[in-house]
């Protein structure tokens, strides 16, 4: 049997039974869309992560005070042996490839602005905080580099906490209330949005050294360093720990760069990704199981079809390879199916709900499909096997 002929007998055979045909075939497409729907969110939910983190640039490091001996980033001073301080900061600038140090405080206060109020979120910063987070200022200027121990105050607003406090009006030169003191307005950040549920726009920065008074703390929470893209990080952070265990007398605090917890994320991500790709494979097991079934059904069935065509000369191996074609083609169409419908859910859900992070992976597409026609030719071995093994006269003599 050619190859030509080989192909006719296969689509004539699945499309004499095309209810049995398609109900098989739904098996095999429900677990491959099942595959593409689950990683399509596994990989948005990645690009969402990275692509938050790497805003901020990936030059990045983050001081925190106290030790920590698991990866992640600190929340704060707990069981700090000695304080960060301004001065560490300042310290930490000397650090060979470091292009820039800016210390952090974090806090909510109460603004108010003739008669209106609200509470936000308040950083305390230095005059390098822009350029350490790669944030922009759309009115005005940030924070001027004054004395980090004295400086004026001076505030610079949220997008948001503008827009609410002066509407329509120009807030710059105006004064505002932050806590118990009073406030000059230099400057209007531009609009960031959220970040890993923190809005960024409803927020106000002033200098550190008043925050660290206002909220009556002794350490900063964090240090942001940038250093320069094309020097190994292991080499800044090791310049880092240098300097600051100089000034500690002990490794009190906590190293992490943005470039490692990327890493870690990345690991972790494409672990859930891989995990969620194989709870949809499981249903392409199921479709294996339905192929199996058919296929044994079939050879039941088409006893008398197999002793002809061993009759008319047809080896073992052509009646093998007929009902693996058959397998094959059945896994293949249902495949394209899920393909097809994997796909259009997924950017249904993206249509429909524009803040779930949806993205399809088209490696995990192309094994979903190989996967597939690899489950088709595996359940239908034993039915082909079966159907070879057939005594020709036997076969005629029971039709």
């Amino acid at each position: 049997m050619n190859t030509g002929d080989f192909v006719r007998f296969t689509l004539a055979s699945l499309a004499a039974h095309r209810l049995r045909t398609i109900l098989t075939a739904l098996g095999i497409a429900v677990g491959i869309a099942a595959v593409i729907l689950l990683t399509s969110i596994g990989e948005g939910l990645h690009r969402f992560v990275v692509a938050e983190f790497t805003q901020f640039g990936t030059n990045l490091i983050t001081v925190s005070p106290g030790r920590i001996q698991t990866h992640g980033a600190s929340l704060g001073a707990v069981n700090t042996v000695r304080p960060l301080t301004i001065d560490d900061a300042i310290a930490l600038r000397r650090v060979p490839h470091v292009l820039v140090t800016d210390p952090l405080v974090q806090g909510n206060a109460e603004v108010e602005h003739l008669g209106r109020s609200r509470r936000v979120t308040l950083y305390g910063t230095g005059s390098d905080f822009v350029r350490a987070l790669s944030m922009r200022v759309a009115a005005g200027e940030y924070l001027p580099a004054d004395d980090p121990h004295a400086a004026r105050a001076f505030v610079v607003l949220g997008a948001k906490v503008a827009k609410e406090l002066y509407g329509g009006a120009n807030p710059l030169g105006s004064r505002l209330r932050v806590g118990t003191e009073r406030y000059r307005v230099v400057g209007i950040m531009e609009s960031k949005g959220q970040v890993l549920g923190f809005d960024l726009d409803d927020t106000v920065f002033i200098p550190v050294a008043r925050a660290l008074d206002m909220f009556n703390r002794e350490s900063l929470m964090e240090i942001h360093v940038t250093y320069e893209p094309t020097v190994p990080v292991a080499e800044v952070e090791a310049g880092l720990k240098h300097v600051l265990t100089g000034r500690h007398g002990a490794e009190d605090y906590t190293v992490t760069p943005q470039q490692k917890m990327l890493e870690v994320f990345d690991t972790i991500l494409n672990a859930i990704t891989f995990a969620v790709a194989a709870i949809g494979a499981i249903s392409l097991l199921v479709g294996g199981v339905g192929i199996l079934t058919i296929l044994t059904i079939a050879v039941a069935e088409r006893t008398g079809e197999v002793g002809l065509l061993r009759a008319l000369g047809t080896t073992q191996r052509g009646i093998l390879m007929l009902f693996l074609g058959e397998a094959a083609l059945l896994a293949a169409i249902g495949g394209a199916g899920g393909l097809a419908l994997g796909t259009g859910v997924a950017g249904l859900l993206k249509l429909v709900l524009p803040a779930l992070p949806v993205h399809t992976p088209w490696f995990y597409a192309v094994l979903a499909e190989v996967v597939a026609v690899s489950v088709g030719l595996v359940a239908g071995v034993l039915p082909a096997r079966r159907a070879a093994a057939l005594d020709p006269l036997e076969a005629l003599r029971g039709e």
